[in-house]
């Protein structure tokens, strides 16, 4: 079983080549390419391609998969809006994803994120390295009493309730499905009513058409005065013209970002010395309160090694045309 790995960085290799032991039917071949229409030829003669979330995984890409014979698509990573998934069950491509690698490792950064632009951790840390100990700016607020609204309840929303439950926070809740192992301490409520009650909203549900742009300047009106937005999940689920709209209303005490929707392209790369034309990122980090990282939730040891573990395990399922709850085609 051949693997083409793309967008292959020195952590994959790190994290996959040691866990290959386990797996002797596997073989993989990494590189520095990302996944997308014009390198999806490369990868004739493989069985599967294995990529990320900054792939292209749309029908040209895999139309060219499928013609160079490439069975599986594994996604490295729990999210699969970038695989256009009715394409790949027309070709017969299975598409397998990683869909609890470390739920506890993004709802930690989560966590870490609104700690850090609650008492603008960043701004007190360039301060003192510049001789500068004055208070101004820095002050925050205790989370101890306050009202945690957490979107999405799935794996990484519930290790979220947790977090929170333990900082002293209430902790509500929106989402369709009811997480049972929750019920002693989460209330559900409706949308409005988490936005309007919640002091801290963090978002950890899955980027569908139903949640494209749900966080909009008529819901920011809702919230609020002072609150903590924090998005770990998928950037779409923010309009980032009016969430810049509402930082500007001095709607938010602080705004932390992981993902938003402009980092495709930017992803895990260095564009350190490049000018960024109209830039809404650049846009975002002009304010004082917002803090934007890398898309780096997952990027812990103990993420990286079970993303490498389900993947492997998932390319030994696919060739045995096995269905688990990792298929999304």
């Amino acid at each position: 079983m051949k693997i083409l790995f793309y967008a292959a960085k020195t952590y994959d290799k790190k994290s996959f080549d040691p866990c290959l032991e386990a797996f002797p039917g596997i073989s993989i071949d990494y590189i520095d390419h990302e996944l997308e229409p014009r390198t999806a030829a490369l990868a004739e003669g493989y069985d599967a391609i294995c990529a990320f979330v900054s792939a292209d995984v749309g029908a040209d890409t895999l139309s060219i998969l499928a013609e160079k014979g490439v069975k599986s698509v594994l996604m490295r990573c729990a999210g699969y809006n970038n695989v256009d998934i009715a394409k790949a069950k027309e070709l017969g491509i299975q598409v397998k994803i990683v869909p609890g690698y470390s739920p506890e490792a993004v709802a930690e950064l989560a966590m870490g994120l609104a700690l850090a632009v609650n008492r603008r951790l960043y701004k007190a840390y360039n301060k003192v390295r510049e001789n500068d100990y004055s208070l101004r700016g820095l002050r925050g607020v205790n989370f101890y009493k306050k009202t945690a609204g957490i979107v999405g309840t799935g794996k990484i929303g519930a290790a979220m309730c947790r977090i929170c439950r333990g900082f002293g926070m209430r902790v509500i809740a929106y989402d369709m499905y009811h997480n049972p192992s929750l019920e002693d301490f989460v209330e559900y409520v409706t949308m409005d009513e988490l936005l309007e009650q919640s002091d801290l909203i963090s978002l950890h549900c899955p980027l569908l058409d139903s949640t494209y742009h749900m966080i909009n300047i008529n819901s920011i009106k809702k919230m609020k005065d002072g609150v903590i937005l924090v998005n770990t999940s998928r950037g779409a689920l923010v309009d980032t013209d009016e969430l810049i709209e509402g930082i500007r209303m001095n709607k938010f005490l602080g705004v932390g970002l992981d993902v938003y929707e402009e980092e495709t392209g930017n992803v895990y790369e260095d564009r350190s010395d490049e000018i960024m034309p109209h830039s809404v990122t650049a846009r975002l980090l002009s304010f004082p309160n917002v803090m934007i990282t890398s898309h780096q939730g997952f990027y812990t040891m103990e993420a990286l090694q079970a993303i490498a573990e389900t993947t492997l395990q998932n390319m030994v399922d696919a060739d045995k045309h096995k269905r688990t709850g990792n298929d999304v085609a």
